[in-house]
């Protein structure tokens, strides 16, 4: 459940962050890559503490996934993304939670797929690559 809650959440404030570069606010999306890389700051100071076999392996899983995030941001930045329907944003696996329906979906290009709440257990990920996002 963590990790979809933080999957929707990225999906969301990358979101804002698309909202206010059409504001006009030209910083949007290096202020949100900065956000990132101070939540991944604080991810590896907790991983540095005393945690459980459990607790650590959550946290490395968070890590995972929340440095994929952040380069995919990163490249959003570099190639000057400014709206929410460029290609580089619409070809991610985003996950979101609709209010009406009570219900998460996962959306990727024009498709969306209802969440199905699979548990997939605390297990190591796999690191994601430019290979592996392919």
């Amino acid at each position: 459940v963590a990790l979809t809650c933080t999957q929707i959440w990225w999906t969301t404030e990358v979101g804002m962050a698309f909202a206010r570069l059409e504001e006009g606010y030209e910083n949007a999306m290096k202020d949100y890559y900065k956000k990132q890389v101070a939540q991944l700051k604080t991810l590896i100071t907790m991983l540095i503490g005393q945690l459980s076999k459990g607790d650590r392996q959550k946290i490395m899983t968070m890590c995972t996934l929340d440095v994929h995030a952040r380069d995919v941001v990163a490249k959003m930045i570099a190639q000057k993304v400014d709206n929410a329907q460029a290609f580089l944003w619409l070809s991610q696996l985003r996950h979101r939670w609709d209010d009406e329906a009570k219900h998460c979906f996962a959306n990727i290009c024009d498709a969306q797929f209802l969440y199905s709440y699979e548990y997939l257990g605390n297990t190591p990920r796999l690191v994601i690559t430019p290979l592996t996002d392919r």
